[in-house]
């Protein structure tokens, strides 16, 4: 049977499909599995708490359970839970905000997928406009979302080396090109997949850098502010007329919810809201109905920076100090600097085996991660780089993520 061109690419094995596939398969495994590769959040169990007694509230009264699952909702989202989030950004962040400002779609991916593709690929003039990644690596799920091939243009960071086997990206701003082909700018803060969080200066700079050629900014801020707030370091949240600001409630601890938030101009939400109609029809209302409680009251904002910053903050340096414990002056390894998200990066540069090879030696033992390559795309050039680095995510037991490092140190070392 014959696919379209569309199809064959949509259908193709991809990076994000073989870190899911692989998630779903070990799940259902009987030995042993060392999840190191997914991006499930951890099972926070203070939080979940608060989620089953929201959930309780609902089942019990007659006319929420109604309301959460009999009806549907507009295209743009549950308007109550949209003037309730507005109020709350606009109080936390004294930004100017309506309703109108913000859309909502099944999850952020699925949010992506429609806003990249209405600003990639033939424009009326018959030109191909590109979508320009101003660093990579950058997030595995945007790679195989644009609608035309080649449609993304990466940038290959600045390296800065810092002491006790750690270093970190930064924009190279003299090697960003903002040609007549781009038509848009994405960046996630924190990154997914190094927890790299660019400063409030290069963010600046990219707002700028839209707004002088009148294009759209995008900031995936999913692991951000003001939820779950998985950020370590300053960062201030910015939105303006040239910014597409998303978030999500996956990282609060209901991933499965799939639900996404846009803040943006009027007429991209509109835009959304009429993909969305025909794409999907209407919007999950379980995410907006649970968590609409907590953003009239700010208790959102207290769960994220209470709790869930505390405890993937721990897990971050406990995760670090497993690493710097077990590998000890036996590998040759740097950490990218920990600002945030659920995962860690790290680059092994004399690796004399790429780490694609190196994914599938410790798939044989039951440890699974996520090799570098799949976040480098969009490059007009091959860069090594990108054959030297593993994403991992410390949202794992502290005794799975010490097994599991030993397994990693003991395959390297005998490589």
């Amino acid at each position: 049977m014959d696919f379209s061109i569309f199809g064959n690419r949509i259908s193709k094995s991809s990076g994000i499909m073989e870190l899911m596939d692989d998630l779903g398969n070990a799940l259902n495994g009987k030995d042993k599995k060392y999840m190191l590769g997914g991006g499930n959040p951890s099972h926070i169990e203070e939080v979940n708490k608060i989620w089953r007694k929201r959930i309780s509230q609902i089942m019990s009264n007659e006319n929420d359970f109604e309301k959460m699952f009999v009806n549907y909702d507009a295209p743009q989202g549950n308007i109550s839970f949209l003037e309730s989030l507005a109020n709350l950004l606009n109080k936390k962040f004294n930004w100017n905000i309506t309703a109108e400002n913000i859309g909502i779609s099944n999850g952020s991916q699925n949010g992506y997928f429609i806003l990249l593709n209405i600003f990639s690929g033939l424009y009326k003039n018959n030109q191909k406009r590109k979508i320009l990644l101003p660093i990579v690596p950058e997030y595995i799920g945007y790679s195989d979302q644009l609608v035309s091939e080649n449609s993304f243009q990466g940038t290959i960071p600045k390296i800065v080396e810092v002491k006790d086997n750690f270093f970190k990206y930064n924009i190279d701003f003299d090697s960003l090109n903002i040609s007549n082909d781009i038509s848009a700018i994405c960046v996630s803060r924190p990154t997914n997949p190094t927890g790299n969080v660019i400063s409030d200066e290069e963010l600046t700079i990219l707002s700028d850098i839209a707004t002088k050629n009148n294009i759209p900014l995008f900031i995936d801020n999913a692991y951000g502010l003001p939820f779950p707030s998985i950020i370590f370091d300053k960062a201030t949240p910015i939105w303006n007329e040239n910014i597409v600001y998303s978030m999500s409630l996956s990282k609060l601890g209901i991933p499965s919810v799939r639900t996404g938030i846009f803040v943006a101009r009027k007429e991209i939400i509109k835009a959304l809201s009429r993909a969305n109609a025909i794409m999907n029809l209407s919007n999950s209302t379980i995410g907006q109905f649970i968590t609409k409680p907590l953003i009239e009251n700010g208790d959102i904002i207290r769960i994220s920076e209470e709790i869930i910053k505390p405890y993937y903050y721990n897990k971050s340096r406990k995760t670090i100090k497993i690493i710097q414990d077990t590998f000890g002056d036996s590998i040759d390894y740097k950490i990218h600097v920990s600002q945030g998200a659920l995962f860690l990066w790290i680059w092994f540069k004399n690796l004399p085996i790429t780490t694609s090879e190196l994914y599938e030696k410790l798939k044989e033992k039951n440890v699974l991660v996520v090799p570098g390559k799949y976040f480098f795309f969009g490059l007009d050039k091959k860069w090594n780089h990108s054959e030297e680095c593993i994403r991992i995510t410390y949202s794992q037991s502290e005794e799975d993520i010490k097994t599991a490092f030993q397994i990693i140190h003991d395959v390297i070392r005998a490589i």
